[in-house]
């Protein structure tokens, strides 16, 4: 049965509280948002300062917030529970309401399975009556909660139209995933054996199904490209990929592009130079544009992916002013967990050293260029002739 706005609220069966008193039940006439969240996601992460300050706010109006880690990564529950303790002593000195962990999966099967929630953070709040009033991302909170809390909510057209419109898109994605995950199966055992024609019907297939899957179209340009080597199949794939990334005007789809063709892993060299050029330059100006280097997107995703291009065309400079802006941009980056910062700066370290021939340091991590690295290619220039 679908767990909905109207829904009795399950209860809450955790292994332990990190903070705050035991909840054993919800107490009539005070409103809860349970948040399930973890330190790895970065959007649980902006969205505990947010919480805190929803619980100031609103705490003498019977509001009560609940944390529920039941996400945390690590090989063993204690090791996630130590990880998840200090990351809330270090983080979270003004932490104002309950934390709760659990790794068993049973808060999952009570909460998130049956209301079709795929993914952190996502926010229940109980009405006063102990039914659920909205199932949604925390962000959305603000516009909702002061409905909730004078009883306005749940009776309101706009609460029935939100909740009809996210268990509709909550059951199309649990289709895509029951769709996607036989081929997927099929395809990673194929590529394992390296059996390419079965990857490749496999793969044919889930595009087949869903055109418009970014990781089915990379991984069939990647496949027949990079796998296969099949460039009079591989060139047209690619060029469509290019084009349909920027009809599309989506950064995701642009970098994924961009990395078939320039990420430092992968060989070339089979590649008409003119032809991967010419879609590296259409897609960096895009991107460029999109998220240009004056503006407050984040370019630490993007930005490394222009900046091999623009090494592979000689233009060591560039290179390095992108890959450096990508450094600050991570660095002023509060939305993602240091995780993952510490994560991504390695890279761009690399990438720096190796574009500037020269040892660089962030603080107390440094990065060498690598041995093997290619120097700046000398395109456009002539041969000289040989006598």
């Amino acid at each position: 049965m679908t767990l909905q706005m109207e829904s009795p609220a399950p209860s809450i069966q955790v292994e332990n509280w990190l903070r705050g008193e035991p909840l054993t039940n919800f107490q009539p006439g005070k409103v809860y948002i349970v948040e399930f969240w973890a330190t790895s996601c970065g959007p649980c992460v902006t969205a505990m300062p947010h919480l805190v300050q929803l619980q100031e706010k609103y705490k003498d109006s019977g509001l009560e917030v609940v944390g529920v880690a039941a996400s945390e990564n690590a090989p063993t529950a204690n090791e996630a529970r130590t990880r998840l303790d200090a990351w809330l002593t270090e983080k979270c000195s003004n932490l104002n309401f309950r934390i709760a962990f659990d790794s068993t999966g049973e808060m999952d099967k009570l909460w998130m399975e049956p209301s079709l929630s795929f993914g952190i953070p996502t926010s229940f709040v109980i009405d006063r009556d102990g039914h659920i009033a909205f199932i949604g991302h925390p962000m959305h909170l603000d516009q909702i909660l002061t409905k909730v809390l004078n009883g306005s909510w749940r009776t309101s057209d706009e609460a029935k139209a939100a909740d009809k419109e996210r268990i509709a898109s909550s059951q199309r994605e649990a289709r895509e995933q029951a769709l996607k995950k036989p081929i997927n199966d099929r395809f990673r055992a194929a590529v394992k054996t390296e059996d390419w024609k079965t990857a490749l019907s496999a793969i044919e297939e889930g595009i087949a199904l869903m055109p418009d899957d970014l990781g089915f179209r990379r991984a069939h340009a990647h496949l027949v490209l990079h796998k296969m080597h099949d460039m009079w199949t591989g060139l047209p794939l690619m060029h469509q990929l290019v084009r349909d990334a920027i009809d599309r005007n989506s950064e995701d789809w642009m970098i994924a592009a961009l990395d078939q063709l320039f990420h430092s892993t992968l060989d070339h060299s089979r590649f008409p130079s003119a032809e991967r050029f010419a879609m590296g330059k259409e897609l960096s100006e895009h991107i460029l544009a999109l998220n240009p280097p004056q503006g407050d997107g984040p370019k630490f995703w993007s930005y490394p992916a222009i900046a091999r291009y623009y090494h592979g065309n000689g233009n060591k400079g560039r290179a390095i002013e992108l890959v450096e802006l990508a450094i600050k941009s991570l660095d002023g980056a509060e939305s993602i967990p240091d995780e993952l910062k510490q994560r991504l700066l390695p890279n761009l370290l690399q990438a720096l050293a190796n574009y500037k021939g020269e040892k660089v340091c962030y603080g107390a991590l440094c990065a060498a260029p690598q041995i093997n690295f290619p120097k700046v290619p000398k395109r456009g220039r002539k041969r000289r002739r040989q006598k």
